[in-house]
Formats: structure tokens, C-alpha cells, sequence
């Protein structure tokens, strides 16, 4: 592994402050998904691994939901190389793709549905696929007066 440094402490200092959570594609969704009256938790501990948190998890039906930016987690489409000190960005940015991998393949063998969206992609489209796949593994909807859906 590099141990190189961000070219500069400017630089550190702007990535740092990006968001981790309560992004805007993330809040679309969210928002999308409360309207349609389905209930999740957020910002989960992902079961058996420390510092890994699930965006957005039904819990009961065992549904995972997470909302990834194209620069850091690696988009096909719109992820950049930065040119300034490129092996240790590259380093970092594989190392952030790995983790996604294993922490998929982590909820999956203990019985996790896993979902994985770009931060591109359009919140409703996003919001009708979770629900549909909440929907399948055991809803989490609220229910009216009556105990109905």
C-alpha cells in the first residue's frame, strides 16, 4: 500500500468535508419512499463489521439499501481520475471499491438483500425499485387504523 499523502492540506481538508451522509440523491429517495408510507432505518451498522453503515435498511425484511457517489465508489460512467498524486487517488479509490465488494458480500451470507445505487441515477426510479424489492422481502409499510396496508 502507498503511503503517500493528499497533495495538499487544502485538498484533505475539501474531501473531508464532503458528505457522508444526508446526501441529496440520498434524501430524494428517502423522502420518495417516507411519502409512499414505507418506514426504514438509516445510517445502520452493517452486522459483524465495524465502521460500515448501511444509507438506508429495512431491517425486518432485511433489505440494504445504498446510495453511492460516482467519484468515490468507482462509476463506470462518471468516475474522474484526479491527475494531482494519481497512484495514491487510485490506491484509495480501489480500496473504497473492495470494501463496497465485501461488505455486499458480507449482508448477503447473512441473508441481506443488497441494492446499490449511483448518485445519478433519478431518486423516483430508485425509490419504486426499493420499494418494489422491499415489497417482495417482507414489507415494512405502516399500517392504517384498520391493520391494513
Amino acid at each position: 500500500m502507498n503511503t503517500a499523502k493528499p497533495s495538499s492540506p487544502a485538498v484533505s481538508a475539501r474531501m473531508s468535508r464532503q458528505a457522508r451522509r444526508d446526501t441529496a440523491p440520498e434524501v430524494a429517495v428517502r423522502k420518495l419512499l417516507h411519502a409512499a408510507g414505507h418506514r426504514y432505518r438509516l445510517n445502520v451498522r452493517v452486522p459483524g463489521m465495524s465502521r460500515r453503515t448501511i444509507d438506508i435498511a429495512f431491517t425486518r425484511s432485511k433489505v440494504a439499501v445504498f446510495m453511492d457517489g460516482c467519484f468515490w465508489h468507482g462509476c463506470p460512467q462518471h468516475a474522474t481520475q484526479p491527475r494531482a498524486n494519481a497512484e495514491w487517488w487510485r490506491e484509495k479509490l480501489d480500496r473504497n471499491m473492495a470494501r463496497d465488494a465485501e461488505t455486499t458480500r458480507h449482508l448477503v451470507a447473512s441473508g441481506w438483500t443488497v441494492l446499490r445505487f449511483w448518485e445519478h441515477e433519478v431518486p423516483g426510479d430508485v425509490a419504486e425499485r426499493v420499494a418494489a424489492v422491499a415489497k417482495r422481502c417482507g414489507t415494512n409499510r405502516r399500517r392504517d387504523d384498520q391493520g391494513e396496508l
